[in-house]
Parts: C-alpha cells; structure tokens; sequence
C-alpha cells in the first residue's frame, strides 16, 4: 500500500488454481513486496469466473476486483480463459450501466513462475484503486471479501 494513501482499501483478487495463484504464490515466497489490500479467491479456472461474482464483489463494497488466469493457450482446461476473456471483455462494456466505474475492475494473465509480474499487477492496479479512492454509492458492508467467496465458491 503506498505510504501516502493512510487506509487500506477491499481489493478482491478472483485467481487461478492453476497460474496466477502459483504467481501470487511464488511472489510471496520470493519475498518480493505486495499491497495487504488484496484478499485472494482461489478458483479453479479464470473460465469459471462469473461476471455476477464481480457484480456482487463491487456492489457489496469492495473498491476494486481483480481477475486473474493463464495465459492464453496455457490454460489447463484448454479453452478456460477464452470464455473469461470473453466475458470479462462484455463486463467491463457494462459495468457503467450499473454505475460502476470499470476502473475499478481489471482481468489479466499470470502464469505461477510470474512472481514478479504479479507484484507488479497487483502493486500496478492497487495503486490505481487508491487514487480512485473508496468506492462510492455501494454498501461499504465488511463482508463484502467474505460475500464474493461465498458467491464463487
């Protein structure tokens, strides 16, 4: 979190088994230094990512939502991150229907020996977050990490 920012903001990070949590993972066991505002959602696959789980994650009062899968042709059920791009791709189109800004949201690739590339997305698009501020009009419930994973899991 940047020295100038003063609170920590609920970022919720929707990540792949297979790649980017092995990329946050292997971040972590490098020691390379992260934001503490994101809180990480394991899922299988980036493709089963619903958009509704970000819908829920930005209107229940998190300030940002981060989705993260393979790479494009490494995905390890062939076509997962696809249906993700595709769908997140929509989303982002959308989000303003729902008074959202689609700052506030970013979808991107990491594979699990991307250690550094993770910290720096996730260092990239905290800082964004923070000059975006608190989300606002959105219910700034404390659940809103808890309420995200329930809805994924």
């Amino acid at each position: 979190m940047p020295a100038s920012a003063g609170s920590e903001l609920r970022i919720v990070g929707f990540l792949c088994n297979w790649c980017s949590y092995g990329g946050a993972d292997t971040a972590g066991v490098g020691r390379f230094t992260q934001p503490t505002d994101l809180r990480i959602i394991r899922v299988p696959c980036s493709g089963r990512i619903d958009p509704l789980f970000v819908v829920k994650a930005l209107m229940g009062g998190a300030d940002g939502v981060l989705v993260s899968g393979c790479h494009p042709r490494d995905c390890h059920y062939s076509q997962g991150n696809f249906y993700a791009r595709r769908r997140l791709e929509v989303l982002k189109r959308f989000l303003p229907t729902l008074g959202i800004d689609p700052k506030r949201f970013e979808y991107t690739w990491v594979s699990a020996s991307e250690g550094q590339r993770w910290q720096s997305v996730v260092t990239k698009f905290t800082e964004q977050i923070h000059a975006l501020g608190p989300a606002p009009n959105q219910c700034r419930s404390a659940q809103a990490p808890q309420e995200a994973e329930r809805s994924a899991g």
